[in-house]
């Protein structure tokens, strides 16, 4: 069990100026947006260098500098305004037993997101007009009964548990850094999370400055 993060203010600078916080094992990284809400563009969990949280701490256990743990601080960050995630193995697991380890996360603050909702068989377009795509959410399945519902039977809409976890990585490999893109919503691109359900795909993304990736 590790302990409650406290929040920590941090000074904001250009609005879609791209941030760098790090945590050493134990303690607590804090991401803030005083404007927009923030997007985790990067995070590791593990040690990629000797110095970063290494004082006081043995030779031996700094000397892995290849120790990667992908993190899912997007699902725990993105979109809000504040967010504070315990740098400890509970959290993230352990990618390199016997090493002391550091969360390292890249984040924007990006203005409020657009949100497009495609039914299955349809597609979604996504545009910025100013800026590239990037995309912040994404799931491909059903979470409530109203949505793309219409003259569809009652059973193939009962179901508000259906997530395709790779969704975001889906619409984010076609979309982001670009103008425009269009996606079809069916099960040939995403598979199916839910076989009898009715599904939609439901995107929020923002349009940032190009060099924010």
């Amino acid at each position: 069990m590790f302990p409650p993060c406290r929040s920590r203010s941090q000074k904001q600078t250009n609005k879609q100026k791209k941030k760098k916080t790090v945590a050493c094992e134990g303690k607590c990284v804090s991401l803030s947006c005083a404007w927009g809400l923030i997007k985790v563009i990067k995070a590791n969990y593990g040690r990629t260098d000797r110095t970063t949280c290494a004082r006081s701490v043995p030779a031996h256990q700094t000397s892995n500098m290849n120790c990667f743990r992908r993190t899912s601080l997007h699902t725990m960050c993105d979109g809000r305004k504040s967010c504070s995630v315990p740098a400890v193995n509970s959290v993230f697991s352990d990618p390199c037993a016997g090493t002391y380890k550091y969360l390292d996360v890249d984040y924007v603050c990006v203005r409020k997101a657009k949100r497009t909702v495609a039914c299955e068989g349809k597609s979604v377009s996504l545009r910025c007009v100013l800026g590239l795509i990037k995309v912040i959410k994404a799931n491909y399945g059903r979470t409530d009964r109203t949505t793309c519902a219409r003259s569809v039977p009652a059973h193939q809409t009962s179901n508000m548990n259906c997530f395709r976890r790779t969704s975001l990585h889906t619409m984010s490999t076609r979309c982001d850094g670009r103008k425009s893109c269009s996606v079809p919503a069916v099960n040939s691109v995403f598979s199916d999370p839910c076989a009898g359900t009715y599904k939609y795909l439901d995107v929020d993304y923002v349009c940032v400055r190009k060099g924010t990736f």
